[in-house]
């Protein structure tokens, strides 16, 4: 190939990015800013402005020997992320890079698509292939470094020359349609990444801060409690019967006594690596990040040092550091999970459990079961084939191909399967009221979008995110052994329509659990706050 200079390789690879890996952020710039004359100067100038700022970011780390690894390495994952942000309407943020790095190998492999293939092959494979073969004239060290500062000056230039004579255009776009920027390919992923790097390293060098030191349970507390938390996945609480879904999605719960479920409940973020973290968490959503999160300890660990035993079994990826200092039981494996066929069912999360509780012959008990539930993108996996009732049925994880009717079938049928999970584990609770106060809470981590404008799954920030992806159910189920004037069975019933959110979990469940700590806040238990 001719030699061409490692500046014209730069502008050439940017043009590249604007022109087939940036359609998602044109798409959604398009929505609100729609093609009309006036518009149209300034939809040009966004190309302009776009390629330059890409060029200068690659005139800082492109510089000889760097510059081939560099490039292959941004056009190999800027082909994912364009097919994922295309396909799916997703946003490459540092919370969605944490999501990537915590999902495990089976997860991902249910993303993996021809039309994914395809993306990578055409937008990253080939452009790779291009630069690996091109010969590069490099100049002497001090040429080259004058070229790239040239290059990078010029870029400079032209983007503020451009901001600043289209001013009442980019002010708008600045202050008041910030989330635009989030879909910039590969710009804002590299930020994002930077931001998750820094993160870890301010992490790494924080003292885990201790919490609820003089957590304990009064001694005339002398009956046992059994509580198991059900944690879900991508569930969404108008898919549930029980907050007045037409379809009977809880046929079974709806026919179990002493059950509530709260239809007004909201979740601390859009995805796993944050809501669950959060929900367990003492700050609460207006205060959480995943720093606090990692370097403070949580629930589980008051609940451990007050003497409760602690379980966390497992049939999705992890606990994203909630468990780490608690008994945590894999449960995704054959290894663990006697309920196995194309995947591992949150069933199996049951077998052996009365074992376990017999082996803990005294104290109480806190029992966590973390669901695959309607983890998507691949939701007709998510539950055996006897709970295919809704049909027919979107047999592909490219949900763009299937119909909404199709989506919200198979949505709807793991949907089903979860409320026979669910039913199960009261069932086994009910076995054990002899010997416990025994009670359920079921808790979805975040809900998800089934293509209502153009969005699927979850995971986007929370200032763009729509109600489907944040709106989730709670369900609480309470054993006859539990009395029900301690607990004011009858006012919980009276405010199944107030607003409540994962930042009431960590005060109502040492509420329920009996455990006394200076940490403790009434107002936020709902079982004992009076409205």
């Amino acid at each position: 190939m001719k030699n061409i200079t490692t500046s014209k390789l730069i502008i050439l690879s940017a043009i590249f990015f604007v022109a087939f890996t940036n359609i998602s952020f044109f798409s959604n710039v398009i929505e609100v800013y729609p093609i009309i004359q006036k518009n149209l100067l300034f939809l040009g100038s966004l190309s302009l402005v776009l390629t330059c700022v890409i060029i200068f970011l690659l005139s800082l780390v492109c510089y000889k020997h760097t510059v081939k690894p560099v490039l292959i390495v941004l056009f190999l994952i800027s082909s994912i992320t364009s097919y994922f942000m295309d396909s799916y309407n997703v946003v490459i943020d540092h919370l969605m890079i944490q999501n990537i790095i915590k999902t495990d190998m089976a997860e991902s492999f249910d993303l993996v698509s021809l039309k994914l293939v395809l993306y990578f092959v055409i937008l990253g494979i080939i452009p790779s292939i291009f630069v690996y073969r091109v010969n590069i004239k490099y100049y002497p060290s001090k040429k080259e470094f004058i070229a790239h500062l040239k290059l990078s000056l010029l870029s400079l230039i032209i983007i503020f020359s451009t901001i600043m004579l289209l001013s009442n255009f980019y002010a708008s776009f600045f202050r008041e349609h910030k989330p635009l920027r989030y879909y910039t390919n590969p710009v804002y992923y590299i930020y994002s990444t930077g931001k998750y790097i820094n993160g870890l390293f301010k992490k790494a060098s924080i003292p885990l801060k201790r919490i609820g030191l003089d957590a304990i349970i009064p001694l005339d507390d002398t009956k046992r409690e059994l509580i198991v938390l059900v944690v879900g996945e991508a569930a969404r609480a108008d898919r549930f019967s029980l907050n007045g879904y037409a379809r009977k999605t809880n046929p079974l719960l709806q026919q179990k006594e002493n059950l509530i479920s709260f239809s007004n409940f909201w979740s601390c973020g859009t995805s796993t690596a944050i809501s669950v973290p959060c929900m367990f968490s003492i700050y609460g959503k207006s205060k959480f990040t995943n720093e606090k999160g990692d370097t403070t300890e949580n629930l589980l660990d008051i609940l451990q040092r007050a003497g409760v035993d602690v379980l966390w079994r497992d049939n999705n990826s992890d606990s994203k550091g909630v468990a780490l200092r608690v008994n945590y039981q894999d449960y995704k494996t054959p290894k663990m999970n006697p309920i196995c066929d194309i995947e591992c069912r949150d069933e199996g999360m049951l077998s052996g459990l009365q074992d376990y509780i017999d082996a803990h012959e005294k104290g109480d008990i806190f029992i966590l079961l973390h669901q695959m539930g309607n983890h998507g993108p691949a939701y007709y996996k998510r539950y055996p084939p006897s709970f295919e009732k809704y049909t027919p049925v979107c047999k592909t994880n490219q949900l763009e191909d299937c119909t909404k009717e199709e989506i919200g079938n198979a949505y709807d049928n793991a949907i089903l399967y979860t409320d026979y999970f669910l039913s199960k584990v009261i069932d086994f609770l009910e076995t054990n009221n002899t010997s416990f106060e025994t009670a359920m809470f079921y808790i979805g981590d975040h809900g998800e979008s089934l293509g209502e404008n153009g969005l699927y799954l979850h995971g986007l920030p929370n200032i763009l995110a729509p109600d489907a992806q944040k709106h989730i159910p709670f369900i609480m189920w309470f054993g006859e052994s539990f009395d029900k004037e301690e607990i004011r069975f009858n006012t919980l019933k009276e405010k199944i329509h107030n607003e409540y959110s994962h930042d009431n979990i960590f005060h109502t469940i040492l509420s329920l659990m009996e455990v006394e700590t200076s940490v403790y806040v009434k107002e936020m238990d709902i079982i004992q706050h009076n409205e």
